[in-house]
């Protein structure tokens, strides 16, 4: 019999499945990573293993004029990206890099990464989230099982809620060893229209109806000026700013800036960011840059967008914090000042709940020692779901045990 730590380090899926089988014929567990660039979110696995899949990897298959992409778990997503440009190309759901939020250098995530996080940045609100981009997996199971879902082309829908399923699971259900994505064209070009100088309230309503209005806005994030100070773009620092993007075909983009900044001419001071600035910018924005290789805990909310101001204002009288809203306020982004061992959580999940409900995540748990649940407790009926959908997948809890508590 092999050596688990022999094959620590797998190139093929045969080795992976190897692996998996004998970590289920000894019940020892399995912690699963790429390049450990999201290995700080979620609880700590206590794992006898590790298996690093940095070495599965590799562009298996890419068909520019079939939009789709074929690559192993462990390819990086710099070099995605790469390939993808030379082409016009790329993934259209923007996936964050939440490597930088842990002090990691940028670029060091990994397809499979992506997708086991459902790491979706700004664009989600218009292009939808990664497990919408998903059209295959190869995966094995806790069981030692080896199976695929789905296909490399976009019209085979043989299996596709399987392949959604594994985004977002965070390694618990399956190794995922190869994935096929759909891509799309790159946009020509970009411009962002600020409006300076509005409060929370005001600057979530603008977006919002930004967001109701025929100008497509691919970008809607307010900042307030604390964090504001942090952007890269000169212009925008100072004061409070609601940034709305707009992509596409140069004239087109030149002509619904136009109408955007019409729109809000009375709100405030309009600043235009045009091109490579706009890009730049929404890069911040994605992988949270202001809030980047810090020692505090960060916290991610999703709520309702419109409640998202009053969910501030109630959590500002109970203690200090930065935040900044993505997804026209239905993301939220926020650091406590202080760290106490509790990490505010119930303060934190009482407000949420009293304002439409949601979800709180504890992406970053610096200093948080006491057992608060890193990923929103579920409901009864859910967690009795989700039970049944571990246990059909990993049933002797081998793979990333307790990672979502």
């Amino acid at each position: 019999m092999l050596d688990l730590a022999v094959l620590s380090r797998p190139k093929t899926q045969s080795d992976v499945l190897d692996l998996i089988q004998q970590a289920a014929e000894r019940k020892e567990p399995v912690e699963v990573v790429g390049q450990g660039s999201r290995r700080g979110v979620g609880h700590h696995v206590d794992a006898a293993h590790v298996l690093d899949l940095s070495e599965l990897s590799g562009v298996i298959s890419y068909e520019p004029d079939e939009l789709v992409l074929t690559a192993k778990a462990g390819t990086s997503l710099a070099e995605i990206e790469r390939l993808l440009a030379a082409e016009k190309q790329e993934l259209a759901f923007e996936p964050i890099d939440h490597g930088l939020l842990f002090g990691h250098p940028a670029g060091r995530g990994t397809l499979g990464g992506v997708i086991a996080s459902n790491a979706s940045g700004p664009r989600r609100l218009k292009a939808g989230a990664a497990r919408d981009h998903v059209l295959g997996v190869h995966a094995v199971s806790g069981r030692g099982e080896a199976f695929k879902s789905g296909g490399r082309v976009v019209k085979n829908v043989t299996g596709y809620d399987l392949s959604k399923g594994m985004a977002g699971s965070w390694g618990t259900l399956a190794v995922i060893t190869e994935i096929s994505v759909k891509v799309l064209p790159r946009a020509e070009t970009s411009a962002t229209i600020a409006i300076m100088g509005l409060d929370d309230k005001a600057g979530v309503a603008a977006l919002c109806a930004a967001m109701g209005s025929a100008a497509e806005i691919s970008g809607a994030a307010h900042i307030p000026a604390a964090v504001a100070a942090n952007l890269p773009v000169a212009e925008l620092q100072g004061a409070s700013c609601t940034l709305m993007r707009l992509e596409g075909f140069e004239p087109s983009v030149v002509y619904r800036a136009g109408r955007v900044a019409e729109m809000f001419a009375t709100a405030g001071e309009i600043v235009r960011v045009d091109a490579d600035a706009s890009a730049k910018l929404w890069r911040s924005i994605r992988d949270v840059e202001p809030f980047a290789g810090l020692s505090t805990p960060l916290w991610r909310f999703s709520v309702t967008p419109m409640e998202a101001p009053a969910i501030v204002d109630a959590l500002a009288r109970q203690f200090a914090f930065r935040h900044v809203y993505d997804w026209s306020g239905g993301l939220i982004w926020l650091e406590p000042v202080d760290a106490p061992s509790h990490g505010h959580a119930s303060v934190i999940r009482a407000a949420i709940q009293a304002r439409g409900g949601g979800h709180a995540t504890l992406i970053r748990s610096a200093n948080v020692t006491e057992n608060v649940p890193r990923f929103e407790p579920q409901p009864a009926a859910l967690a009795g779901l989700s039970q049944r959908l571990k246990e059909g997948f990993d049933p002797l809890n081998i793979l990333n045990p307790g990672r979502m508590g």
